[in-house]
């Protein structure tokens, strides 16, 4: 039994690794196909950001996103075609594949990749909110997710959000004896870049940082070193202020308000119910984790940037052309994303319980059967997009 064990783990993982090949080339071609859609509103077949991107990059000249640079040089590089850009987007799509299994294997403490990682990296890459007509009809905007196609700079930011991720987890363990050079200019740099790309990320993790910092110093951790990790979200804060007149500034008639709820109620029947189905797996693991979130420490990072990123989401709308467009969920989305990594984490150590052992064994089972139906979700829904659905998709 155990050769036959060992022989199937041998082939698993080349096998996963194929899935994952495969998985790219698909987003390959589901973003060349994006890429290529004439620039009408009501277009629908293949319907995504991405012409939109393209053509305020070559055509406009509008440099609001990092991506803006790669994707005009792409642009020159394909002859004026778009397969270089669709190629790279695809390859960011299946690093962010292989950065989750870089963290699952850090957070579940494993030294090298193996059948578990590696297809827990793909389901959660795969995952979709726990569909509910009732909740809301479209199976996409209708909820939040945090594995979306139609947006290119999304992508681009939850693979430079991810590192960045993977390195904080690498530091909050050390930063409080030294931070060295090297250590602080990676972590600026990959918070520089990712704002650079999409300012989301940071104005999640930017807050729940600094008041896990302040408890730090509360703790009697040196001020110096305090200041050191903090201090690697400036330079973000800078390209947030040019995105700022980029976007917002006194020529665009674009501007900001608090009107709690609209973003979400613009597509759900049920509002409420539509936000806790988008993250029904994250929420079953929570209910039965209380007890512990204070003292997981990182479990209880995540779910304060899950909490931030719904609050802006909630309350911050965008005024003018965009107002429709809710540019404020993406941090929540990423937020949603990671949620659920941490999420997955917290429910393996269900099967490890020594206590109420029955009593955790079926929670695992309970908390099993809303991640299957969402990885059915986010299958079913990725499919459909295969064969140039909308994303306005109903059930």
């Amino acid at each position: 039994m155990r050769s036959k064990g060992k022989m199937l783990a041998k082939y698993a993982v080349p096998i996963l690794w194929i899935i994952i090949a495969v998985y790219g080339i698909l987003c390959f071609y589901l973003y060349y196909m994006q890429s290529i859609q004439p620039l009408e509103y009501n277009n629908r077949y293949f319907q995504s950001d991405l012409p939109y991107h393209i053509s305020m990059i070559v055509d406009d000249g509008w440099y609001y996103s990092f991506t803006a640079y790669a994707y005009q040089l792409l642009h020159l590089l394909g002859g004026g075609g778009t397969v270089w850009i669709a190629a790279f987007l695809a390859v960011v799509t299946v690093l962010c594949v292989v950065l989750t299994e870089r963290l699952l294997r850090l957070l579940l403490n494993r030294e090298r990749a193996d059948v578990l990682t590696l297809s827990a990296a793909v389901v959660l890459n795969l995952v979709m909110p726990f569909f509910w007509e009732y909740a809301g009809a479209y199976r996409y905007v209708s909820y939040q997710s945090g594995n979306l196609w139609h947006n290119s700079t999304y992508q681009c930011m939850k693979l430079a959000a991810l590192a960045a991720v993977l390195c904080y987890e690498k530091l909050e363990s050390v930063y409080r004896e030294k931070l060295t050079v090297r250590q602080w200019l990676i972590m600026a740099g990959l918070l520089f870049v990712c704002t650079g790309i999409k300012p989301s990320f940071l104005t999640v993790f930017a807050p729940v940082l600094a008041v896990k910092l302040l408890v730090d110093l509360v703790k009697k951790v040196p001020f110096k070193q305090i200041f050191l990790l903090g201090s690697t979200v400036l330079p973000a804060c800078a390209v947030i202020l040019w995105q700022n007149m980029v976007l917002f500034g006194a020529d665009t008639g674009n501007g900001m308000t608090f009107e709690p709820w609209y973003t979400f109620s613009l597509h759900a029947n049920k509002t409420k119910l539509a936000v806790l189905c988008s993250i029904a797996f994250p929420v079953v693991v929570l209910l039965f984790s209380l007890k512990e979130l204070r003292k997981d420490k990182r479990y209880l990072f995540v779910w304060g940037m899950t909490a931030v990123g719904f609050l802006e989401a909630l309350c911050l709308v965008e005024t003018g052309t965009r107002s429709r467009d809710g540019n404020f969920l993406w941090g929540y989305c990423f937020a949603i994303f990671l949620v659920m990594i941490y999420s997955f984490v917290k429910w393996l150590s269900f099967l490890q319980k020594k206590e109420h052992v029955v009593f955790y064994r079926i929670v695992f089972g309970i908390a099993g059967v809303v991640l299957t139906y969402q990885l059915f979700c986010g299958g079913y829904f990725f499919v459909r997009l295969l064969q140039g659905e909308t994303y306005f998709m109903l059930g």
